[in-house]
């Protein structure tokens, strides 16, 4: 995600989202909100990416938060959804990225849920490849699951992801 990029928000080109409605399979599960938060950044070089399913997915003020170090530093960079979608887009296009769920944790109560969903990700020439956690916040408003928040940080040789957020049996 956008961790390993860094924009100036007026230096971007805007993309633009179509307006469509939903598909119910989305967002009627965890599983399927999930599963749709992947799908729609993933593709190959050349590929269209499905924003306008992607911003299906979301509350209309949902915040991203990136996590990066540069520098023995730590970064954070905080957007909307539209410059999420306008500081990626090209690059995603461009080089071809996918980005999968290589194991899961959710937390449940009532009507909200935290989800930590560990990933791998690569560009089509496997130059730009790890993996990190997002952590997804979501809550049900009684007819479908929304995102409100998304923060994700990519594995470092400092920053390793811990036992409990890996596939059992795998920690490399």
């Amino acid at each position: 995600m956008l961790s390993r990029l860094s924009f100036n928000a007026s230096d971007l080109k805007a993309v633009s989202i179509p307006t469509i409605a939903a598909d119910p399979k989305d967002v009627s599960t965890i599983d399927g909100i999930v599963k749709a938060f992947y799908e729609t950044i993933s593709g190959p070089k050349g590929a269209p990416r499905q924003w306008g399913r992607d911003r299906t997915l979301y509350m209309p003020d949902v915040r991203f938060v990136g996590m990066s170090e540069q520098g023995g530093k730590i970064r954070v960079g905080a957007m909307s959804h539209n410059q999420y979608v306008n500081a990626t887009n090209d690059n995603f296009v461009a080089n071809g990225f996918t980005e999968r769920e290589i194991n899961r944790v959710t937390r449940r109560f009532g009507n909200i849920a935290h989800v930590f969903s560990t990933y791998e990700y690569s560009s089509d020439d496997g130059k730009d490849k790890g993996r990190g956690v997002n952590s997804i916040e979501l809550f049900w408003d009684g007819t479908r699951w929304w995102i409100s928040a998304a923060s994700w940080d990519d594995e470092r040789p400092n920053n390793p992801i811990p036992k409990e957020f890996l596939p059992k049996g795998k920690t490399k």
